[in-house]
């Protein structure tokens, strides 16, 4: 179970999903009751009914920033700049009056530390250093360049979702589809997929029945896209993100831990950072800094009941962390029952209860 190939599985390629439903919380659910070992297939407003009176829905209330952009370098060659510490970035900015943070830059030739780049939307950057594939990058103007972000700047959608130039998807619709609709905190370079699936209408109804709600928040960075490269999944070196859950929020869930309710995580992002700062009993304590559990198969969870996530890519930490919540075989014989009755996969794709 420790093998990179025990977690890989066969996806047709039209099973990636390129669009959300026209109707995001219209999308399929497959149910697995880890009890039981039974799957059903649902709705996903059919977690209406799943969820009881006392549980905590915990979400992962991360913005996502529009983290790419396009320009020049000072010979005329064509530059991409992809944002990967937004919050760095806001600190140093808050430290120094300046923008400062690690981005990836894709060029034909990588260009030297001192260099100039002209973006999108009449910003200028100027590379400081490099530190193998990573650069660290100087953004002119300071708050000002935060506002031309806004606007200059392009969803970091993953590599999986195809859009070429002139896509009306593209720096239209993905801006809105691509977010929760309970995102606020802005930082993160991808978003916790699993809660695309919420509406603010479903949101209000589970509120009505009695499931709490309770934010946190993870900025999730660009490492959930890096493959991991090692036979051995117990020697990856997993990416860190920034998190922070309140006291407010952490003495929720100690409750309704305390009171027999379930706490259920919507997405990896939420059950990282939950079990990231549970102890041994399950409670949580608020705290803020850097998130780096690698979960895998022989993990003990300690406060997580039950989660909402999406299907995932083959091979990833991702499948490795729902592995360990149920078992390896049965997920994976999940994913298939999945793939024969063609749900749809990854970011914009459908998803699962797993109880």
């Amino acid at each position: 179970m420790y093998g990179l190939s025990d977690y890989d599985y066969t996806l047709p390629e039209e099973l990636i999903a390129q669009a959300p439903c026209a109707d995001r919380s219209r999308s399929r659910l497959l149910r697995v009751h880890r009890g039981t070992g039974d799957l059903s297939h649902h709705c996903f407003t059919d977690i209406l009914g799943f969820l009881n009176p006392g549980d905590l829905l915990v979400v992962n209330n991360t913005k996502v920033i529009p983290a790419r952009l396009m320009g020049q370098k000072e010979t005329g060659g064509q530059v991409e700049i992809l944002i990967i510490d937004y919050a760095a970035g806001m600190a140093h900015l808050d430290r120094t009056g300046l923008f400062q943070c690690d981005c990836l830059i894709r060029a034909s030739r990588r260009p030297k530390p001192g260099s100039v780049l002209y973006m999108d939307g009449g910003i200028t950057a100027r590379i400081v250093t490099h530190n193998d594939r990573i650069s660290t990058v100087e953004f002119e103007g300071g708050q000002d360049f935060v506002n031309r972000l806004k606007d200059a700047g392009r969803i970091p959608l993953p590599p999986y979702i195809k859009r070429m130039e002139g896509d009306e998807r593209l720096d239209g619709k993905d801006k809105a589809d691509y977010q929760t609709v309970y995102a606020r905190t802005e930082g993160a370079v991808a978003a916790p997929t699993a809660g695309l699936h919420f509406t603010k209408e479903l949101m209000a109804d589970l509120r009505a029945k009695g499931v709490g709600v309770a934010e946190l928040t993870l900025h999730v960075g660009y490492g959930t896209f890096v493959p991991v490269r090692v036979d051995d999944i117990r020697d990856h070196d997993i990416h860190s993100e920034f998190f922070t859950v309140s006291k407010e929020v952490a003495d929720r869930i100690n409750q309704t831990k305390a009171e027999g309710g379930r706490v259920v995580a919507v997405g990896t992002t939420s059950v990282r950072t939950l079990e990231f700062l549970a102890d041994e009993n399950g409670r949580v304590a608020s705290a803020s800094g850097q998130c780096d559990l690698f979960i895998y198969p022989g993990y003990n969870f300690k406060c997580v009941d039950a989660m909402i996530t999406n299907f995932h890519l083959p091979k990833s930490t991702l499948l490795m962390l729902i592995s360990a919540f149920y078992s390896r075989e049965k997920m994976l014989a999940a994913y298939e029952t999945a793939v024969a009755e063609k749900y749809r996969f990854f970011s914009y794709g459908d998803a699962m209860f797993i109880e």
